[in-house]
Order: C-alpha cells, then structure tokens, then sequence
C-alpha cells in the first residue's frame, strides 16, 4: 500500500517507522515554513503601518491621530481572524487539514501583493485607505485559518510525548516571519533614501511575497493529509457542521482559551508593534535602530519558543504555562523601567527580552489548545479560541497602550495593563478542562 493510500484509507499503522517519521518531519517543517510566509505577510502590515502608513495614506492628519489611523485598519485584520477561524476551521474539520492549509497560503499571499500595489493619499485620497482596509481584512481571514491547520498537521503526526516540541514549531513561525518582515523592510531603509522609502521602497517587501508563496506551495503540496482526520473520514465520523457543534458543546473552552490567550498576545503586540512607534517617538530613537533591536529579540524568540515547547513535554503545559503568566504580571514593569531610564544598553536589552518573556506561554501554547477539542472539531474550536483573542486582546493592544499613555503621561500605565492580562490568562490556565495528550479522542 503507497504512503498516500494508507492515510487515505485511514490506515496509517500500514505506514512502516521509516516511513512515519519521514511524514512526521515534512509535516512540522511545512507547518514551520507555512506559518513563517503567513505571519511575515501578516507582520509586514504591521511594521509599516507604525511606520509608512500614517504618513502616507493619512498625512493630513495630526501625528497621534495619523497613527491612531493607522494602527486602525491595523486592528481590522484582528477582527476578521475570528471569521477566517470559522471559515477554514469549517472545511479543515470537513474535508482535512491539508486543503485548508494551502487556501490560507494562497489568500494571505494575494492579499500581500495587492497592498504593496495600493495607491497613496496623494493619488486616490481617502480610497488609499480605504483599500488598505479591505485587503487588510483578507489578510486577516488568511491568518485566521493558518494557525489551527498548522499545529494540526504538526500536532496530528507526532507522538504525543514530543507534541509540545513539534506543534511549538507553528509557533516559531511568529517570530521568523517578523524577522523576515522587519528585516526586508530595513534593509529598503537602510538601501534607499527616506523620500524613497516612503515613495516606493516600503512596497517591494509587499511585492516580494509572490516569492514565499511559491516556496510555500510546493513545500504544503508535498504533505498527506493527517492520520487522524484520515481515521476519521474513513469511518465516516466527519462532522457536517463543525463550528456550530463546537460552540454549542465546547463553548466554555472556546471562551477560556480566547481568555488564556490575552496575557500572551497583548504582550506580544506591545513587544513588536507598540515598541516601534514608543522607540521613535518618545525614546528618540532612529527608525533603522529599533528594527534592529526588534529583529534581534525575534530571533532570540525562534530559539526559545521550541525550548519552552520541549519544557512543556517534560513538565506540563499547564506548569510552564502557569509560569509564564506570573513572568508576565511582573516583567512589564521591569521592561518600561529599562526602555525609560535613556541608557541604550538598558533599552536594548529589555526590547530583546520582550519576546522570550512571553514564549513561556507561546512555546506550549499550541499544544495545550489543540488537547483541548475532540478530532473531530479541533481545527474549528482551537482556531476559533486562538483567534478570537485576536479581537479582545493583540488587536487592540497598540491602540490602547497609546491612549494609556497619552492620558496618564507614564508608561506605567501601559505595564500595569500588560500585567492584568498576565493574571486573567493565569486564572484560565486552571480553569480550562485536562483531556489528556491523545488527540485521538471525541
């Protein structure tokens, strides 16, 4: 029996060790490359919109109003990740992991491109902006229906006994996507004037996406479909309407991992996003330096997501997890303490601990999510909790750390918001059920 036959069939005992193992390394390198060219798309957005779009598609706007804007239709692709959940986690949940997977790749891709193509403010006035949103959006529902189709082909493969290192690697694909992002967008800084860089040099990282994707593609379409769907499409148990059963009879871990979620991402957004714009406008540091810095702690990251998704395999998700949190309740006042003392040293080193702070929850958070949903619904209720926190927590996490400071005049104040996230997450991490690590269960 071929390999494609025997997980076709719903027989992948029929697979030989050798055989196993090699799907098993494909799987978590394609959920790697996968999410790393989904979240370097994603990041893009991000990066320039602290730092091109306010200018460029909102110049008669002040400063603070420009980037509020901004971070704006920055926020909007937050709130379409929840419908991207839906939508992929639906037909991931229906028809398999593999063709939800290469849908995404290819939306989010498109949707990259067409932003690098947009006009400016001076060109089409306020439909600039207008179209940035739209596509913005697409990338949104794009990323939406990543996450949960890479963690399961990783997750699905592997032995449980190694799943909080292999799904971590889903993970990894934040921080090496920002570190793509950000490095591709420095590089046209530091190659080109700023005139330039603002004209046309921002939109070639944009272009250059068609280039990921492919690699993308033929990286996904070379991955069979996983085990577990395959045993369940093959003995008929495939549910028809997977989100509304997820949310009639799974709501409650819905709802507690969107909430476990907030004192990861909220920090996380502060960390990347925030950062950019606090550096340059109330530290006084130069565009090219921050980058830096911000590359540096993504790749500091990219080591320690994995380690921490190892730690999770030998001590507990819900331990290393827990631990993150208290990290976080704390290491927010620290960071801001260091960013404001003026020493550069200081500064560099809490943005390049910013990341690997919050790591302790990311590492395991991929597995500790997909053991809490039964095969048949998992891609539809671990997507839709992850993302959801898109909305409640990473989304709006810029916007509200620039009205905090801006009304309290500290940055205390953005740490203490930070810090409360931590203690909501640490409050769900024993809340949400334990089903074990088999993810071969209803």
């Amino acid at each position: 029996m071929s390999e494609a036959s025997a997980v076709a069939n719903g027989s992948p005992e029929a697979l030989d060790a050798e055989t196993h193992r090699r799907m098993n390394v494909r799987a978590v390198a394609a959920s790697a490359a996968g999410t790393t060219i989904e979240w370097y798309d994603f990041f893009l957005y991000g990066v320039a919109a602290a730092l091109v779009f306010p200018e460029k598609f909102f110049p008669e706007s002040n400063p603070y109003v420009g980037t509020l804007l901004a971070f704006s239709t920055y926020f909007v692709g937050f709130v379409a990740r929840p419908f991207g959940a839906a939508l992929f986690g639906h037909f991931g949940d229906r028809l398999g992991r593999k063709a939800s997977l290469v849908a995404t790749l290819v939306l989010m891709g498109v949707a990259t491109i067409a932003i690098g193509l947009v006009p400016s403010y001076d060109e089409i006035g306020i439909w600039g902006a207008v179209l940035l949103t739209l596509f913005r959006v697409l990338q949104g529902i794009g990323v939406g229906g990543e996450w949960g189709g890479a963690v399961l082909m990783a997750g699905e493969w592997t032995d449980p006994k190694r799943r909080g290192f292999t799904t971590s690697f889903a993970q990894f694909g934040a921080p090496a996507g920002m570190l793509l992002a950000n490095g591709a967008l420095g590089l046209m800084a530091a190659t080109t004037s700023d005139t330039a860089f603002l004209e046309w040099g921002w939109r070639v990282p944009f272009l250059g996406s068609v280039l990921l994707l492919v690699v993308g593609l033929y990286i996904r379409l070379g991955v069979l479909e996983t085990p577990i769907f395959a045993k369940l499409k093959s003995q008929n148990r495939v549910e028809r309407m997977p989100v509304a059963k997820v949310l009639r009879h799974h709501w409650k871990e819905v709802v507690l991992t969107a909430l476990l979620r907030t004192g990861q991402q909220t920090p996380f957004y502060i960390f990347t996003t925030y950062v950019l714009t606090y550096g340059t406008t109330q530290l006084g540091l130069d565009r090219a330096t921050v980058l830096n810095l911000v590359m540096v702690q993504a790749l500091v990251s990219m080591l320690a997501i994995p380690y921490f998704g190892h730690l999770s395999d030998v001590i507990g998700r819900r331990r290393i997890t827990a631990i993150g949190c208290i990290v976080m309740m704390i290491f927010p006042f620290v960071y801001f303490g260091m960013l404001d003392s003026g020493m550069f040293w200081l500064i560099a080193i809490a943005i390049i601990l910013g990341l690997p702070s919050q790591d302790l929850q990311y590492g395991p958070q991929a597995a500790f999510i997909a053991e809490r949903f039964p095969g048949r619904l998992r891609y539809s209720g671990a997507s839709l909790g992850y993302q959801l926190a898109s909305i409640t927590a990473g989304g709006p996490a810029p916007i509200i750390a620039l009205y905090l400071y801006r009304t309290f005049g500290t940055s205390m104040a953005v740490a203490a918001y930070v810090a409360v996230t931590g203690l909501i997450s640490l409050i769900c991490v024993w809340l949400l059920p334990d089903r074990g690590t088999s993810l071969d269960h209803d």
